[in-house]
């Protein structure tokens, strides 16, 4: 009933925001207009009152050209690969050259792909870059079947085996890096010609043991019993994929938000008092993020229960119990794929150390071959957005992709 309880009180909500909508339009275009601050401060409140949702559909990548050389370039996106659970994107920018190419592996806990959306931008300077856009699963038909962490790994090794090809390069963010280097070791064992030549780790836990933080603590406190019966609910018959078990998106976010409220508090505070003072731009930059941070996703159940377990609770990967389809995953089998990976030191999602943890276990590769960054100044977003990924870590990550072309 944990869905359905979600959806009424979104239900009961909607017209209240309906009405705060139409009021600031109808505000907006009377001759009168708002009149003095007591005005400001009304439309602002309808601009907040009509801002409290949560959406569930991916918002635009809205990256319409690139910065190439000296030149601005147009891109476009296109659909390369359209599966159930996710679909291969390639950013094609109008270039007279070939460039490296890399395939993003944006994380599947909670936001769409487009959380991503300046790590596209950044990379496209050098590169040709793909993406997974992973569906959101209520949107899945039960027809489709499931979803677990074997079959995400299935789905990268697909995109570059099939669609993306040899000479490619990977870089994962966050929660798929456990996947992403599963997927490396896997092709690696068995002499696919398209592993990748490189592989870029951010922010992901690879040993969760390491400096744990809230989000590893909460994952080992609970029974996955617990996880079962609290956090998983079946999706209301309205949407496509009606009956399928899954991790709600709307509770990642609220799990998000909790570990710093202060922060998102006055960061709304900010916005009531930009937008009745008039500062659009600077009203601009809070609500454009927001809008992001407020699409969600949901996850199936068995991708959700399998993560908690296998990447939090048992830490199969860096014990060295990690299967896939049954058969025993082991970065070891990696000889020719380089590693770099790279660390927030204010990261409280993912602690020093738990990406790291990649280097030992990739213990066949040379020296010359392994690469860490540490990015002392920056948390878990600044890691792949913002400036000092631009300025600071994406010129590490180009560097790594060019030294392997």
């Amino acid at each position: 009933m944990l869905y359905q309880a979600y959806q009424f009180q979104d239900d009961l909500i909607a017209p209240l925001r309906d009405l705060a909508r139409r009021l600031q339009i109808f505000s907006a275009t009377a001759f009168w207009g708002p009149v003095g601050d007591m005005g400001r401060h009304f439309t602002a409140a309808l601009e907040m009152i009509s801002r409290f949702e949560i959406t569930h559909e991916r918002p635009d990548f809205a990256i319409t050209s690139a910065m190439i050389g000296n030149r601005m370039a147009p891109v476009t996106v296109e659909t390369v690969l359209d599966m159930p659970f996710g679909t291969l994107l390639r950013f094609a920018a109008e270039t007279d050259a070939p460039r490296p190419r890399v395939l993003v592996v944006a994380p599947l806990s909670g936001h769409f792909a487009t959380l991503l959306r300046g790590t596209v931008q950044t990379l496209l300077r050098d590169h040709d870059v793909y993406i997974t856009d992973w569906a959101n699963a209520r949107d899945v038909p039960l027809s489709a079947g499931r979803f677990g962490m074997d079959d995400y790994v299935d789905y990268i090794i697909r995109f570059l085996e099939e669609e993306i090809g040899p000479g490619a390069h990977i870089l994962a963010v966050c929660q798929p890096c456990v996947q992403a280097l599963a997927a490396v070791a896997v092709m690696s064992e068995e002499r696919h010609p398209a592993t990748p030549r490189t592989m870029t780790l951010m922010a992901g836990p690879i040993d969760p043991r390491e400096s744990p933080t809230k989000v590893n603590e909460l994952a080992v406190s609970k029974s996955l019993a617990w996880f079962e019966n609290s956090l998983i609910a079946a999706v209301p018959w309205r949407y496509r994929g009606a009956g399928r078990r899954v991790y709600p998106g709307f509770l990642q976010l609220v799990a998000f938000m909790s570990m710093n409220m202060e922060r998102h508090q006055d960061a709304h505070l900010k916005l009531y008092d930009h937008l009745a003072k008039g500062e659009t731009a600077e009203a601009g930059k809070i609500k454009n993020f927001y809008d992001e941070y407020f699409a969600v996703l949901d996850l199936t159940e068995e991708f959700y229960i399998e993560t908690i377990e296998r990447v939090f609770q048992k830490a199969e990967l860096a014990t060295g119990n990690l299967t896939h389809h049954g058969r025993k995953v082991d970065p070891g089998q990696i000889r020719n794929t380089a590693l770099l990976t790279v660390e927030g030191g204010r990261d409280d999602i993912c602690a020093l150390g738990q990406t790291s943890a990649a280097h030992d276990l990739c213990r066949a590769l040379r020296p010359h071959l392994k690469r860490h960054h540490l990015q002392a100044n920056v948390g878990h977003y600044g890691v792949f957005n913002g400036r000092r990924w631009e300025g600071e870590i994406y010129p590490v990550v180009r560097n790594m992709i060019l030294a392997m072309e």
